[in-house]
């Protein structure tokens, strides 16, 4: 993406340690995230230095889900969910109307449930029924509100904007990218401290690669809010993809 950029130098954990052991040359690996407890391990007879390091890349959100749904009440449970099964309805015909595939609308909640007076008796009965639209347009995010409004929405939930899979996937290679060069900034320091100079790499960790989504909180929908009112406009922050490595390097003693 032509908005992504590498963040500045994140906050690293530091461990030095200093070690002599027997083994095998210098190796060096890569591990999954899932996977934080397996790493590449190598020894052999130099000293060695570890450094901790997390990194950080962002980029602009290809992927919006919004919460939109009916609410009912009335005497009966099943006045209720009449009330409720037509409002859902008008709300899938709004999503096909917006051209809207059918696996981007998955069902979100649905309740009904009795509504109790002060006196704790039961009061007739209310309910909601709502739905999780996935857009991977997010400049529809406005439209899509607007619309469900239009078609008799009683609550617009929040707004999630975050990434595609493909995207998530090629951005935490980046994050991992990032948090392997802080980590050898910060073990050319410390070397550069010791007065020591690095050999090569024995072990690496990766984990922690994490998708930081951004969330917005809409006010519940309200009679009249469409008509004369401007389109809604929805601008969503940078979605960041951060990770963590923890590098151990050698040096000849």
């Amino acid at each position: 993406m032509d908005r992504r950029q590498f963040l500045a130098t994140s906050s690293v954990g530091l461990a030095a340690a200093v070690a002599g052991c027997a083994g095998s040359p210098l190796s060096s690996d890569e591990t999954d995230s899932t996977d934080p407890g397996s790493a590449a391990d190598g020894s052999s007879d130099d000293g060695e230095i570890t450094v901790s390091a997390s990194g950080e890349v962002e980029a602009d959100p290809d992927k919006a889900i919004v919460d939109v749904g009916v609410e009912a009440s009335g005497e009966t449970a099943a006045e209720v969910t009449d009330a409720l099964s037509s409002g859902a309805e008008r709300l899938r015909t709004a999503f096909d109307d917006l051209g809207i595939p059918e696996e981007n609308v998955e069902e979100g909640r649905y309740r009904i449930h009795p509504r109790r007076g002060r006196d704790g008796e039961t009061d007739g009965f209310e309910g909601y029924h709502s739905f999780e639209v996935t857009l991977t347009d997010t400049g529809r995010v406005g439209e899509v509100i607007d619309a469900s409004v239009d078609a008799g929405a009683d609550t617009v939930g929040r707004v999630n904007f975050t990434l595609q899979e493909e995207t998530q996937s090629e951005l935490r290679k980046d994050a991992i990218d990032a948090a392997l060069a802080n980590a050898d900034e910060e073990a050319s320091h410390i070397a550069d401290n010791r007065e020591v100079e690095l050999a090569g790499t024995t072990a690496v960790t990766t984990g922690d690669v994490r998708v930081h989504s951004v969330r917005h909180e809409t006010m519940a929908a309200e009679d009249g809010a469409s008509g004369a009112a401007p389109p809604t406009e929805i601008d969503a922050d940078p979605v960041t993809v951060s990770a963590s490595a923890t590098v151990t390097y050698s040096f000849p003693e």
